[in-house]
């Protein structure tokens, strides 16, 4: 091939540019274009990391990867409508269902990341002042990307000439037959929507029922089934369905924790008694790690067989366990330090046993 003739091929000469060079230039423009478009959002999400706002950022990042696929999906539309006209594989209507579907699984594909890095946002204790509950913000998340998987798939079906109404009509008519043979799992479906709702606990909390053996901290709430991690580490599947039906208590959301005591004292120390329990009290009262506005009592309780009985009834302001145990233990020490300052001592069970001897009886000379 002679200069002439490349010239002539490629269309610098006065005949047109052959389709394949026209394909070729197409894929480098495409190329370039997705070149400057990545070192273009780089150098924003470089600029964005010196501000305070997270939602830009977070637009931005959702943005980045449907983008490129648009840039690389434009170009081959392009490219497919010049082999097309060459070659005439494809019809025009095809063609323009292929460019609406892609578009609609970009705007997809887009929504979905936005959302997600939202989620991120509204959970971030550093990015919020007040953070969201996760339980609430999973809840709205996932509904979202439900809801707008359903409206695309619809959409996607429109555009390739199937009938939404038939679909709808038949989703009404057998939404029936499927809730009479999955009321199970619309059951489950329709509890974990009011765990979501009513918020009785979230991820991270520890629960327990006393109408069912269910103790232990929330690991994930789904929409058919809570996962519940015991305090032996195993993990515990709970239908959510079950919620509706049983009582549920979350210690987690308790504001204190209570040291409740039956303390017994000798009953050879009954003159002590007033002023020891006068003694616990003042300690309590003064005690860094116990919430002198909550209920507080110290008093005589009852005449035990071997002891005399009084109880201690206070509330700590900590609500971890492990610290509770240390103030518990720290409570007790000092009750028996108190005892003993008094000179008296902690009752055990004891028993007293009086005997008595008859008088000398002498027979009679």
């Amino acid at each position: 091939m002679n200069w002439d003739i490349f010239i002539n091929y490629v269309g610098l000469g006065q005949s047109q540019m052959h389709w394949l060079v026209k394909i070729a230039f197409i894929l480098i423009i495409t190329l370039f274009i997705h070149l400057i478009i990545s070192k273009l959002i780089s150098r924003i999400l470089l600029q964005l990391k010196s501000t305070k706002n997270p939602w830009d950022k977070a637009l931005l990042m959702a943005a980045r990867q449907p983008i490129k696929y648009f840039t690389w999906g434009l170009g081959l539309l392009i490219i497919s409508q010049t082999s097309n006209n060459e070659m005439g594989a494809f019809s025009q209507t095809s063609l323009d269902a292929l460019r609406k579907i892609g578009l609609i699984v970009l705007l997809t594909w887009f929504v979905s990341r936005l959302v997600k890095r939202c989620e991120q946002i509204l959970i971030s204790p550093v990015k919020m002042k007040h953070p969201m509950d996760l339980t609430t913000v999973s809840a709205v998340g996932k509904l979202i990307k439900a809801s707008l998987l359903i409206i695309s798939a619809l959409v996607v079906l429109q555009t390739i000439g199937v009938s939404i109404s038939g679909i709808l009509a038949f989703g009404g008519i057998g939404g029936i037959a499927v809730g009479f043979a999955a009321k199970d799992l619309l059951a489950n479906f329709f509890g974990g929507l009011m765990v979501y709702l009513d918020r009785p606990f979230s991820v991270g909390d520890w629960v327990r029922s006393p109408d069912k053996e269910i103790e232990g901290t929330v690991e994930h709430i789904g929409w058919r089934q809570t996962r519940i991690r015991t305090f032996d580490k195993r993990p515990l599947y709970v239908p959510n369905a079950t919620f509706s039906l049983i009582s549920v208590e979350n210690p987690s959301r308790m504001s204190h924790r209570r040291i409740y005591e039956k303390i017994g004292i000798r009953y050879d120390d009954v003159d002590a008694l007033a002023s020891i329990m006068s003694d616990i009290k003042a300690m309590l009262k003064t005690h860094q790690d116990i919430d002198s506005s909550q209920t507080m009592i110290v008093s005589f309780n009852e005449f035990g067989p071997s002891s005399l009985d009084f109880f201690v009834y206070t509330f700590t302001k900590t609500t971890n366990w492990i610290r509770f145990h240390e103030v518990k233990q720290d409570i007790l020490l000092k009750i028996i330090d108190i005892i003993a300052s008094h000179k008296a001592e902690l009752a055990f069970p004891t028993q007293t046993l009086k005997v008595q001897t008859e008088p000398n009886i002498h027979p009679e000379a």
